[in-house]
């Protein structure tokens, strides 16, 4: 079993495997297969041992009675990488420039809701 990144190491691509647990309610599906997550940075911060996560997402609609809902599980997903030491060090903002699309959603996601 391979140890979790040190806060050194704390990249991208680890708080995007993170994201990819994170099923929205809905669909069941993953909000990074569903193509929800438009960018994602790591800035460390001035201490140089902890970071900031900037999430740009999106939602299937600008009315999406589960926004809150969706805050609260990025957050949750992510508290606890190293580096991460709370969900203040999480900023999410939520982006309908461009809409979402079913376009945007991968191979697999596309497959399983018949497009």
């Amino acid at each position: 079993m391979q140890a979790p990144p040190s806060p050194q190491s704390l990249t991208k691509d680890e708080v995007y495997r993170r994201l990819d647990t994170v099923i929205d309610p809905e669909l069941g599906i993953s909000i990074v297969k569903l193509g929800l997550i438009y960018d994602v940075t790591v800035e460390p911060k001035a201490d140089a041992d902890s970071y900031i996560a900037r999430i740009l997402m999106t939602l299937t609609t600008p009315g999406c009675p589960l926004a809150a809902v969706f805050d609260h599980m990025v957050k949750d997903a992510l508290y606890g990488l190293p580096g991460l030491a709370s969900d203040q060090d999480v900023h999410i903002t939520l982006t309908f420039d461009p809409p979402w699309v079913p376009d945007m959603m991968d191979e697999e996601a596309k497959a399983e809701l018949g497009f």
